[in-house]
């Protein structure tokens, strides 16, 4: 196996990915962070799944979460808990909504980026959701369904260089997510005009306020309804009090 360190002048991590992308030369790729690990099947089985359906234009597989806490200087596992457990497909229904792939999970044919481009390097973050999106629109990634053959690594607690973007770049990666929606909106919008938005989001509107008016009602029955068990449990358990309290109403007039 070759190994070729290429440092970019500058730029970020897109600029970094595109340049090695572009130095590759190979038929696949795939995005492996210095500390994401694979299953040692990864590579033969994602391999063999693209070699037999040259229709799909990538494939994901399993991902298992492990985390990690630094203790003596050293990083050691806690925990793992499964990335989107029991999935089964990468559609593009579901990735509208929220990434479900990271790129350690992800082997796709070179060829896509002449197609769909390179990564966006004007994004700090979700670039790879944003790269997803794009292979979606006319592709599919297809999905192999097995135990974990990917591992994604998270350091909750981490800081500078060890840090895991989507605990260092939480920011960015709203800032990020909110502009490739808005990106892809308007590109809608200038085909089809505004009238379908515009409606989506009064209904979205009137949505969340009969929501929050529901649960403000159900709120105050809920308190009632506590009141009412309270008394009862009063009258219930302390005649004396209760007495006292009627004889207070009668005096008083209420």
């Amino acid at each position: 196996m070759t190994v070729r360190h290429i440092a970019p002048d500058e730029g970020g991590r897109c600029v970094a990915a595109n340049l090695g992308v572009r130095d590759a030369g190979t038929e696949y790729v795939v995005l492996h962070d210095d500390d994401d690990r694979w299953h040692p099947e990864f590579l033969a089985r994602t391999v063999k799944w693209l070699d037999a359906t040259p229709a799909d234009a990538a494939v994901a597989v399993p991902t298992e979460i492990v985390y990690e806490e630094k203790r003596g200087g050293a990083w050691i596992e806690v925990g793992r808990a499964p990335f989107w457990a029991g999935m089964q497909r990468i559609s593009l229904t579901e990735m509208l909504s929220v990434n479900r792939a990271v790129p350690i999970s992800v082997l796709y044919r070179r060829a896509v980026h002449d197609d769909v481009g390179p990564y966006d390097e004007t994004l700090d973050a979700v670039e790879d959701w944003d790269f997803y999106l794009r292979i979606l629109r006319s592709g599919r990634i297809g999905f192999l369904p097995s135990e974990a053959l990917a591992f994604w690594t998270q350091r909750p607690d981490a800081t500078g260089l060890d840090a895991n973007s989507m605990f260092a770049l939480t920011a960015e990666h709203a800032a990020d997510d909110a502009r490739v929606r808005d990106r892809a909106l308007a590109e809608w919008v200038s085909r089809e005009g505004v009238g379908l938005p515009l409606y989506l989001a009064s209904l979205h509107e009137q949505t969340i306020t009969h929501i929050d008016a529901r649960v403000a009602e159900l709120e105050r029955t809920l308190h009632q309804r506590i009141q009412d068990d309270l008394r009862r449990e009063l009258d219930a358990h302390q005649p004396v009090w209760s007495r006292l309290r009627r004889l207070r109403r009668r005096v008083s007039g209420r």
